[in-house]
């Protein structure tokens, strides 16, 4: 397949790269410093002729972006697809709007490091604004609580809107196995319009 990936120089969207090279797909790294130069901003025009694509942008972690702007982003980038006729988007979303009890989200529960709320309000207002969408079979992709660059195993399980955790109550996946799962959906599109976490 032919794949657009936005945010291909971060610590993600190398790994995704990577790994979608790795299938024998041809995938197109736009990010500000690449080769490709640009950014969300310019989907309608980049993404004609891709067969998917994917954004990997975040906010800032230290919170020093407001949260309009990072949505404004997702905007464009979904206004970009429909543009440039794409019908499938998958997003590298973050794990603060997954629930860890009923109507409780990772992100308002007591102990939540202050650091990265800003990033986690950020990204669980992107998916609200998906979950608007229903032009497009986009695919939202949170992480575990913690995901860091790591071992590859090519294994993972998927849930929906709550946090999984292994049986010590630990939250977490390598960055290479998140790409795996970013590679099985743009490959298997198994989870059109909706939310999907992965994690060990």
């Amino acid at each position: 397949m032919k794949i657009l990936l936005f945010g291909a120089t971060g610590m993600v969207g190398q790994r995704i790269a990577a790994e979608l090279a790795n299938h024998g797909h041809e995938v197109t790294g736009v990010s500000r410093s690449g080769p490709v130069k640009g950014d969300v901003r310019d989907a309608a025009t980049l993404a004609r002729g891709h067969d998917v694509v994917i954004s990997a942008i975040a906010p800032a972690r230290d919170g020093s972006e407001p949260e309009e702007p990072f949505l404004d982003a997702h905007r464009a980038l979904i206004d970009g697809v429909r543009a440039a006729g794409v019908r499938r988007l998958i997003v590298v979303g973050g794990a603060g709007s997954l629930q860890v009890a009923p109507d409780l989200d990772l992100v308002d529960a007591p102990g939540f490091p202050e650091m990265y709320k800003k990033e986690a309000l950020a990204q669980r207002a992107a998916l609200r604004l998906y979950r608007e969408v229903d032009d497009l079979d986009w695919t939202y992709v949170s992480p575990a609580a913690e995901i860091v660059p790591g071992e590859r195993t090519g294994h993972y399980r998927v849930g929906g809107d709550q946090l999984l955790a292994d049986a010590e109550g630990n939250s977490r996946i390598s960055a290479e196995d998140y790409a795996v799962a970013i590679a099985d959906e743009v490959e298997k599109g198994e989870h059109p319009r909706r939310r999907i976490t992965v994690a060990y």
